[in-house]
């Protein structure tokens, strides 16, 4: 069983993608909180998270940080993906270990190509 973390405080995003990347053989986990995000990778592997990058704080790169946090303790792949993206943020979370980067709206054909090319099955 493959297992996902999707990281938003959207939850339409949430749902949205929960439904998209759920089929047989993958779980999907949902967090709307860094915080939930950090518990839930303590306590599972995961093959994969998906993390937008601005979350409800006030420097907006949370999921940058979330990012780093994950690189730094665990051998899981991570998209990011994000609204408000600039060429500089989009280089730093190359920089950082990301294995793609999404602006917002997310295509999502090419999410479920590039999630297809680590090894996780993806609907039909």
């Amino acid at each position: 069983m493959k297992k996902i973390l999707i990281v938003d405080d959207e939850q339409s995003i949430l749902l949205s993608l929960s439904y998209a990347l759920k089929t047989e053989g993958v779980e999907v986990i949902t967090c709307n909180e860094i915080e939930q995000a950090e518990e839930a990778l303590a306590n599972a592997h995961f093959d994969l998270v998906i993390a937008d990058i601005r979350m409800s704080g006030v420097n907006g790169i949370e999921g940058l940080e979330l990012l780093k946090y994950i690189k730094e303790r665990y051998s899981t792949e991570v998209i990011i993906m994000t609204g408000y993206g600039t060429a500089e943020i989009e280089t730093l979370a190359y920089t950082l270990g990301a294995l793609h980067f999404f602006n917002k709206p997310v295509d999502i054909t090419e999410l479920l190509s590039t999630i297809e090319k680590i090894g996780i099955p993806v609907k039909g």
